[in-house]
């Protein structure tokens, strides 16, 4: 048991660059999270449903991260910061990493029965801050889910699901950016392809257009009008 536990204190060093020792990520509240759901869990298989949710309860002012007592949770399961709410049917497989403020969520049955109706989550899979993962779909092996998208597709395996409205848009990883970022705070890359500030650029821009916008008016102004004089002794035209 010590050596499983030292085992997923370092999978978590090793995602998170910040903790000098094992002892501050036992501090983490993903961590005490995870522990207190393990106990959750194991009273929810064995029917003690109000022992469950009390220790779910407890996690949860503890630790501003709730996880349903039903949801299964495989190895090495990391969430970063908290404030994250997985639902009762969630199943989420090894090596799984969650950012801040995400939900995996379920759908409101019509019929009044429960069934699976909250994401399944496999291996290797990263969720971006912010990102809602909504019904009984499918987030495939070593998928990523970008910052604050609203998921509610299946996510092939290997995929990067990106997009902040309604629904996300699929795109192959490595046609939208390298390195996954989780935080929906990327880099851009100005004309001549040097890594800048994404603020910077688009305000570098958006005075550029100001600029084409104030060029097209001058060009588009009509001519002065041109006075006509209709004295025929003045125009030379009277007899």
């Amino acid at each position: 048991m010590f050596d499983r536990l030292k085992s997923y204190l370092d999978s978590i060093q090793a995602r998170d660059p910040a903790p000098r020792s094992r002892w501050e990520v036992l501090l983490y509240p993903g961590v005490l999270a995870v522990g207190f759901h393990r106990v959750a869990h194991w009273l929810f298989e064995a029917k003690l449903y109000f022992l469950a949710r009390f220790v779910n309860h407890t996690a949860r002012f503890l630790t501003a991260i709730d996880i349903h007592p039903g949801a299964t949770i495989g190895k090495n399961f990391f969430i970063d910061h908290g404030f994250t709410v997985i639902g009762e049917t969630a199943e989420i497989g090894d090596n799984v990493t969650i950012y801040q403020c995400v939900t995996l969520g379920g759908t409101n049955p019509t019929n009044g029965q429960g069934g699976k109706r909250h994401p399944t989550i496999e291996d290797n899979v990263i969720i971006g801050s912010g990102a809602q993962v909504i019904g009984p779909i499918t987030v495939g092996e070593r998928a990523r889910v970008g910052a604050n998208a609203i998921v509610m597709d299946d996510v092939p395996s290997g995929a990067t699901m990106v997009g902040l409205k309604a629904r996300s848009t699929l795109v192959p990883a490595d046609e939208w950016i390298k390195e996954f970022i989780p935080y929906g705070t990327p880099n851009c890359e100005d004309a001549e392809g040097n890594r800048v500030d994404c603020i910077e650029k688009l305000e570098g821009e958006l005075a550029a257009m100001r600029a084409e916008i104030n060029a097209l008016k001058a060009a588009a102004k009509p001519p002065e009008q041109v006075s006509l004089d209709l004295d025929p002794k003045k125009s030379g035209t009277g007899s």
